[in-house]
């Protein structure tokens, strides 16, 4: 297939372009606009005769419309995901999530191309500490924040496309996802790179909202699987079974990196912060036969810590400003 991948300098959607690659003979385009969460290096060293990189715009219908007519398949990363930024100012969140997905439905339209979607498990609101239940495909949609409400209304979109129009689409919801090339505003990497700089984590509230946790490489194989294997208009839960509250994690990473387990400082908590994720990703498994790699999450995080600690050229650049952006919000 020739795959087009939006969003594919991003976190997850660079590991997908790499897992794609060095696992199938598909060839990858991928589009982005490079907003401070996208990295061209994140795509560096891939091969010239089976990859290639165009910048832009999702919202864009005239450059969409051109690549779609040149590709087999859309694989659709491009999101405004960092929950913080959301709080802050939504309109980015509304412009990519919301009118970005509808320009790409439509030229999947006009084009009977094959799309898939990347959402979250946000979309879903958050459940009780000692709830036993996990989310499951249906599970109702209940938002917390502008970013998971606007990727529950692309999630919509999709739907309402594949039922009115015909679209080939299909939909994945993954829990939090950790690994290689993830911008150091988030969770996991901000922790690793806070301890590497000789600097002490920050754990929001008291550290006990729990998080679903799948490396990048399961995420990335469970897409390829859908986007291969997947029934049109089904939508598939990704996780790896890695629930973990906030303070397990940085207590992992610290021990990981040789540093006491209470090295850590706690902040006041975000806004409407959700409690836990959780997810059951039965129908993926037993349906299309997927299984992830990382089903241990300690193992998937000290690989993680490695390239971190690999790979300071990458992260370097970005971590003044995230850290004196947080400094400024008291976090």
């Amino acid at each position: 297939m020739k795959i087009l991948v939006t969003g594919g300098a991003g976190f997850i959607g660079s590991n997908f372009v790499h897992f794609v690659l060095e696992n199938t003979e598909h060839s990858v385009t991928v589009l982005d606009k490079l907003t401070y969460a996208g990295n061209r290096a994140s795509l560096d060293g891939l091969p010239d005769d089976r990859f290639a990189f165009v910048k832009g715009d999702i919202a864009d219908a005239e450059l969409v419309d051109g690549l779609f007519t040149e590709h087999d398949a859309v694989v659709h990363y491009a999101a405004e995901s960092h929950n913080d930024n959301s709080l802050s100012d939504p309109s980015p969140f509304v412009h990519t999530n919301l009118v970005g997905t509808f320009t790409l439905l439509e030229a999947a339209r006009r084009h009977g191309i094959r799309f898939h979607h990347i959402s979250t498990d946000e979309v879903y609101g958050d459940l009780e500490l000692d709830d036993p239940a996990r989310f499951t495909e249906s599970t109702p949609y209940n938002p917390s924040s502008p970013y998971s409400s606007t990727k529950a209304g692309s999630d919509l979109l999709v739907r309402a496309w594949v039922r009115s129009f015909g679209v080939e689409a299909t939909i994945s919801n993954c829990s939090n996802n950790y690994g290689p090339y993830q911008h150091v505003e988030k969770f996991i990497p901000r922790q690793i790179t806070n301890v590497l700089r000789g600097e002490r984590p920050k754990l929001y509230g008291t550290g006990e909202n729990v998080r679903d946790w799948i490396h990048a490489d399961d995420h990335s194989s469970a897409v390829l699987t859908i986007l291969e294997k997947g029934r049109i208009g089904e939508t598939y839960l990704i996780g790896a079974d890695g629930e973990k509250n906030n303070k397990q994690v940085v207590e992992l990473i610290l021990a990981e990196l040789g540093q006491p387990s209470d090295a850590y400082d706690l902040v006041a908590d975000r806004p409407g912060h959700d409690l836990r994720y959780a997810i059951d990703s039965t129908k993926l498994r037993s349906e299309l036969g997927w299984m992830p790699r990382y089903g241990d999450f300690a193992a998937g995080l000290a690989a993680t810590i490695q390239w971190y600690r690999d790979h300071e050229n990458w992260w370097g650049p970005q971590k003044a400003a995230t850290e004196d952006r947080y400094r400024a919000q008291g976090q």
